[in-house]
């Protein structure tokens, strides 16, 4: 275990994940950025490149783990052996914040690779609470859980996202990762009020903001994470702001990964947004958000 001696460093101000393509690029220099993201599974080998570039990179910028396999409400019991691969990441890197999603994936004997949506009933509250509250007790450290962007919802539900969300937190202590990006897709897709969603989550449970982009198609918005954050999210995001304050804020690029300099440029204009606010965050209007979204409007 090559473990830093100095304590874990909180991310604050604008990051980028650090994606393969841009490896040689941090080990030449540390760009202009304030932290890093990276998938936890991509790190859970004993070795190799990958994790040399994340050792030092860490030294000089603060890390976020956001798992993408755990499968927290999957039907199958929690799979043990990938938190103990998990956990020996973290003690590893000691990163500022650990986050993994709202949504299954696991099935007998196999993983579906893909972030599925719950259905958001009382039930679904039970397990998720037993699954954080293992994860949390196995990693001594509270956790936060994104949101996600669905495709169908089920006509079950007995909550919206965030008001599952929040519930979740006041159970078991974990916080929130707010996907702007899949607010807006969900509100595409299904008519959600992405403001309505936000203000269902208190201020004090968001601890990292997440944007992308994503595409449109003839059939539904796509969160691809494969573009530049487009006019409507940062609208949502400058809301978001309002409500939640200087939150940390990444910029996802998942697929059609770009230029470093482009990573960079977003993550400039998050910093320049947070950098505006003064004072915390200040309740905007609901006239106030209707004026910017109109001006944002396709």
């Amino acid at each position: 275990m090559h473990a830093n001696p100095s304590r874990p460093r909180a991310p604050s101000g604008a990051g980028i994940g650090l994606r393969h393509a841009h490896h040689r690029a941090f080990l030449a220099a540390v760009p202009a950025v304030d932290w890093i993201e990276v998938h936890s599974e991509n790190y859970f080998g004993d070795g190799g490149y990958d994790l040399h570039v994340l050792d030092t990179v860490r030294r000089e910028l603060p890390v976020s783990l956001h798992g993408v396999g755990l499968g927290l409400g999957s039907a199958t019991p929690l799979d043990l052996d990938h938190l103990r691969k998990l956990k020996r990441l973290v003690e590893r890197v000691e990163p500022g914040l650990v986050s993994e999603h709202l949504c299954w994936g696991a099935v007998p004997g196999g993983h579906l690779n893909d972030l599925l949506p719950l259905p958001l009933s009382n039930a679904t509250l039970d397990l998720l609470c037993a699954r954080v509250s293992q994860v949390q007790d196995a990693l001594a450290r509270p956790i936060l859980l994104e949101n996600v962007s669905t495709y169908v919802r089920f006509r079950g539900d007995q909550y919206g996202e965030t008001a599952f969300l929040a519930e979740l937190a006041r159970r078991t202590g974990c916080g929130v990762l707010l996907d702007v990006n899949n607010l807006y897709v969900n509100q595409c897709n299904h008519g959600e009020d992405a403001v309505a969603a936000m203000e269902a989550l208190p201020r004090e449970l968001v601890g990292e903001i997440h944007l992308a982009g994503h595409s449109v198609t003839e059939v539904a918005v796509i969160d691809d994470h494969g573009s530049r954050v487009t006019p409507q999210v940062w609208a949502l995001y400058d809301y978001a702001l309002q409500r939640f304050g200087k939150v940390p804020t990444l910029i996802e690029w998942d697929t059609h990964i770009p230029a470093l300099d482009i990573l960079l440029d977003e993550a400039r204009l998050a910093k320049e947004k947070l950098d505006a606010l003064t004072g915390g965050a200040r309740e905007m209007s609901a006239g106030e958000w209707a004026k910017m979204n109109n001006a944002h409007a396709i």
